[in-house]
């Protein structure tokens, strides 16, 4: 029967490394074929690298005190650069802003300013019936009564009509006017538009920029000048206190653009009878900053009104809009001078932003007392009342231009992104002597060696069954005598002793053959 020869054969490690070597010469031909070019070192990239103070610092040669005070260096002028930039970084969020004012921009281009002006007496005594009296009661303080003078507590009266009763009940502009002038030309109660606010019945003048009214110089004498009587017999006697009792005599007057509702409660000014007021305006254009530098309000891209019942969008339309909605959220009503607009009232507070581009008018004040003795008796003789009736109800007001030119005020960004950018390159070069390019350098080494890490990773061969150093090798006594090259084979072969064991063999048999 054939035998076979188990045989271990072990390598020597010097004689593996050089195979291992083989075989690495040979992957990097083979990647060198294919094109992948192994990552420089970092001393190699410090020597090409334009940061300055890197090829010193990481750059090839021994390590010593030179380099090492090279390294102190570049970390500390490192450190002193990104404190900077932090700081700069830190001031830029902060979005500061700054006001440039210029008290010398060309001509109003708005126009005259829409001038409202309301008595402070709401509704007439005279004008007042039975049913007006129950119905305002509340905001009167006037008793109900009955036609008898008698008070009733059964009177009973249809719903009232609010715009009917401040209509009939309101002082009446033509009655109250008694001469009006503007820009030297006459003017009446035609050229003024009736507006409700919480004064009732009050009037605007809004004068046509394209029409022969318009203002054309400034000063004293080229603006609005209108005589009034307030008529105080009309105002109402006062039986009790209420939320809305006034004790003052005299109109309320607000000066405010033409695109923007009159909130005079809040925004007009007092002018008293027996004085003749000096409203000297000037036109302010002020320009603010939206997010992140302000809190304005952004127009639209399409201009469209945002607000319904309104034109345009103006801080005192926007809190017209949030009383009413309030009112109808409480009441489900509303008051006559809130907006005419569909939709339901909103929840949470109301936030009315300012207009990113505003309108407004300085305004100052001065005033002297009229009629004097002479001027007296002619306003006397003239409409029919005697001096003691001309001092207590008379009064004229005069608004007028300053000067036709406008005072701008505007926002700026005072620290914005091209300035950060300049300032943070200026203490890079200052203190890394680096640029964009630099950090695009460093970038490009910093992906050239990890690409090359993670590809490595993901080509590493399997680790082997077997070790390279050792191995089993199975030899069949009919491969081990061809391939023997003693003379003896033949003897071997003619010996006939195949059905012997292994170990009774004859002397000078297999086992010599093979140690040959």
């Amino acid at each position: 029967m054939p035998i076979e020869i188990v045989c271990k054969i072990k390598f020597a490690e010097e004689d593996a490394k050089p195979k291992e070597k083989e075989a690495g010469d040979e992957q990097s031909l083979l990647g060198a074929a294919r094109g992948a070019a192994a990552p420089r070192d970092l001393a190699t990239f410090a020597s090409t690298s334009t940061l300055h103070g890197l090829g010193r610092a990481c750059g090839p040669g021994p390590h010593g005190l030179r380099r090492s005070l090279w390294t102190l260096a570049l970390l500390a002028s490192l450190a002193a650069f990104l404190y900077q930039a932090a700081g700069l970084a830190r001031g830029y969020l902060t979005r500061p802003h700054l006001v440039v004012m210029d008290p010398a921009a060309p001509a109003p281009v708005a126009g005259f300013p829409a001038v409202t002006l309301c008595n402070i007496n709401r509704f007439r005594h005279s004008a007042l019936s039975d049913a007006d009296i129950f119905h305002l009661a509340n905001l009167t303080g006037l008793p109900p009564k009955d036609r008898d003078g008698h008070r009733a507590a059964g009177l009973r009266y249809p719903e009232p009509d609010m715009v009917d009763i401040l209509n009939r009940t309101g002082h009446q502009l033509a009655d109250m006017l008694k001469s009006c002038n503007f820009s030297g030309h006459h003017c009446s109660a035609s050229n003024f538009s009736v507006v409700y606010t919480r004064y009732g019945k009050c009037y605007t003048f809004k004068a046509d920029p394209q029409s022969s009214l318009a203002s054309r110089v400034g000063g004293m004498g080229s603006g609005l000048e209108i005589m009034l009587d307030i008529q105080q017999e009309e105002y109402l006697p006062i039986w009790r206190e209420t939320n809305e009792t006034s004790f003052e005599a005299g109109i309320r007057v607000q000066i405010h653009s033409q695109e923007e509702p009159p909130y005079i409660h809040q925004l007009g000014f007092g002018v008293s009878p027996g004085f003749q007021t000096f409203v000297s305006c000037q036109e302010q254009r002020l320009t603010y900053l939206p997010q992140p530098w302000g809190n304005c309000r952004a127009e639209s891209g399409l201009r469209e009104p945002e607000l319904q019942g309104y034109s345009a969008y103006s801080v005192s339309a926007c809190r017209l809009r949030c009383e009413k909605e309030a009112v109808l959220q409480r009441c489900h009503c509303r008051m006559v001078h809130m907006p005419d607009s569909l939709g339901g009232g909103s929840e949470g507070p109301c936030f009315c932003p300012t207009p990113c581009n505003l309108t407004r008018y300085g305004k100052e004040i001065s005033m002297v007392r009229i009629p004097n003795r002479g001027s007296a008796r002619y306003l006397a003789r003239k409409y029919n009342r005697n001096e003691t009736y001309i001092r207590e109800n008379f009064l004229v007001l005069d608004v007028f231009f300053e000067a036709l030119t406008s005072e701008a005020v505007e926002q700026r960004a005072a620290y914005g992104l091209s300035a950060l950018l300049g300032d943070i390159g200026g203490q890079m070069a200052l203190f890394i002597g680096a640029s964009v390019l630099t950090l695009l350098e460093i970038l490009d080494y910093i992906y050239e060696v990890s690409w090359d890490r993670l590809r490595r990773a993901w080509r590493r061969p399997k680790t082997p069954l077997r070790t390279a150093t050792g191995g089993i090798s199975t030899l069949g006594l009919q491969e081990l005598k061809e391939q023997s090259p003693c003379p003896s084979q033949g003897r071997a072969e003619g010996g006939g002793t195949g059905g012997l064991l292994p170990n009774h063999h004859p002397p000078g048999g297999l086992f010599e053959d093979f140690a040959c």
